[in-house]
């Protein structure tokens, strides 16, 4: 596995934007990566994912605002986020994934006021 640090959370007005980062160790080539976030008592959910092949997918509620990539050459990926609202308040996690175990980063805090 590789350890994962995030970056770039912070607070934010609604309607605003943010761009999370996430730093692996070593090389990210072989893992699905993604973004999970949880908020103050709830579960924690996942926010997005991306294969190794490059495949996307989307929470519902992030569709067209959030989207996720990765750079290889980098070992980051990256979520940008538009459109912030209030209920995407939660500290948001990057994770590497191969043959079904997970590895977490610490996390990050996002804040959007109202």
């Amino acid at each position: 596995q590789v350890q994962l640090v995030e970056s770039g959370g912070g607070l934010v007005q609604a309607g605003g934007s943010l761009r999370l980062s996430c730093l692996a160790s070593g090389s990210i080539f072989i893992f699905a990566m993604g973004w999970y976030r949880q908020a103050p008592g709830k579960e924690r959910e996942l926010v997005a994912r991306i294969t190794n092949g490059g495949r996307e997918n989307y929470a519902d509620s992030v569709k067209g605002r959030f989207t996720i990539s990765r750079d290889n050459a980098k070992n980051t990926v990256y979520l940008q986020m538009n459109s912030l609202k209030p209920e995407d308040t939660a500290v948001y996690y990057c994770t590497a994934e191969r043959f079904g175990v997970t590895g977490w980063g610490q996390g990050t805090q996002v804040t959007v006021s109202s």
